[in-house]
């Protein structure tokens, strides 16, 4: 009995660890897009970014400010923040691994875990297996075209970090945008109502440097709404502790309460991962064991 007693320790003490190592990141190999609509989406996303930068910094803010004045630094240095947070925690959520790939998975079927038959392995629970990824994702939330991956446990933080300041750039840059547009835009006749409306379309009519301006000045506010919309909609979903998948669950058995369910879903520092990316956050569970609403009460 001790000599079991001691094996046993020794299982767990190798499991604490194994699950220790699995709480870092890992790292995606592979992260090219799978499909076509993937990849046009991907693409646009990694082209429009640094446009938009460039045209908010070097085209509208010298509209307003002398370059390098106070209030130019000001918006230069506040530009560039929101920029290196869109950009890192885009990369993050690429390269973050939040797939059953490298984890310790349950070898009995247990409540609310199923059999994947195509990744053939039990997957765990809250866990679905994305068409796109061919494999199962941890805490699957939606496959994501704009990142060609799958939002999932260990990435949602990135996610949401990136879709809000996605969604404070654009309303930041369209403050600025919509007078800078205003002082060009023509409203007299039905030609210039149309370009104003469809300014791509417009585009390969008759191109004109203020009607590039009017493309992106149009991106930039439907990106905010967009985003907006989008930054709403999984703010409610991690709220109420449910994922895109459940929603329709009045009462999810992994509701934790508010402040909790954040904590789930951003990590301990919840509070400080919109700062940077680099910044840990360690998430209190490892993706494949899951504690339901009633044990929890029970403890």
């Amino acid at each position: 009995m001790q000599t079991w007693g001691r094996g046993n320790r020794d299982i767990q003490n190798i499991t604490l660890n194994f699950r220790h190592k699995t709480s870092k990141m890992i790292l995606r190999r592979k992260i090219l897009p799978r499909n076509v609509s993937d990849a046009l989406v991907t693409l646009f996303t990694l082209v429009i970014i640094p446009i938009v930068y460039y045209f908010e910094l070097f085209v509208v803010l010298p509209h307003y400010y002398s370059q390098w004045s106070a209030g130019y630094t000001f918006h230069f240095v506040t530009g560039t923040f929101i920029l290196f947070n869109v950009c890192s925690n885009y990369v993050a959520i690429v390269v973050c691994d939040t797939s059953i790939y490298g984890r310790l998975l349950p070898t009995i079927l247990g409540p609310n875990s199923r059999f994947c038959a195509v990744c053939e392995c039990i997957a765990p629970p809250r866990s679905w297996h994305c068409p796109t990824c061919n494999v199962c994702i941890l805490k699957r939330d939606h496959h994501c075209m704009f990142t060609s991956c799958c939002v999932g446990h260990h990435n949602l933080r990135y996610f949401i970090s990136f879709v809000f300041y996605i969604f404070i750039s654009t309303v930041y840059a369209s403050y600025y945008n919509l007078f800078f547009a205003f002082e060009f835009a023509e409203f007299g006749s039905w030609e210039s109502i149309i370009k104003l409306i469809f300014p791509l379309a417009s585009l390969f009519v008759s191109y004109s440097r203020h009607q590039m301006y009017l493309f992106i000045v149009l991106i930039v506010l439907i990106g905010g709404v967009f985003t907006g919309v989008l930054l709403y909609y999984h703010c409610d979903l991690i709220l109420r502790g449910v994922v895109t998948h459940d929603r329709q669950q009045k009462l999810s058995p992994y509701d934790y309460g508010r402040k909790n369910n954040i904590i789930e879903a951003l990590g301990e520092r919840w509070y400080l991962v919109w700062v940077s990316p680099f910044l840990e956050s360690k998430l209190p569970r490892d993706g494949v064991n899951w504690d339901v609403k009633q044990s929890l009460k029970a403890k």
